[in-house]
């Protein structure tokens, strides 16, 4: 069991992601702010659902 670093709720990080948000938020934790193992699937969701609206620099291609 971890502490998630944004919210501090307790989660396991070896679930496996059962969600398409909750994947693109590990690949931005991964990727872009390198904080991979640090959120709950809760805020990394969120995270690629704000990412999605207003990180226009990252979704461009």
């Amino acid at each position: 069991m971890k502490t998630c670093s944004v919210c501090g709720a307790t989660f396991d990080e070896t679930v496996a992601p059962d969600s398409v948000f909750l994947e693109a938020g590990a690949w931005l934790s991964e990727e872009v702010w390198q904080d991979a193992g640090q959120l709950c699937p809760q805020c990394l969701e969120n995270r690629a659902r704000l990412a999605m609206m207003y990180a226009h620099d990252i979704n461009q291609g």
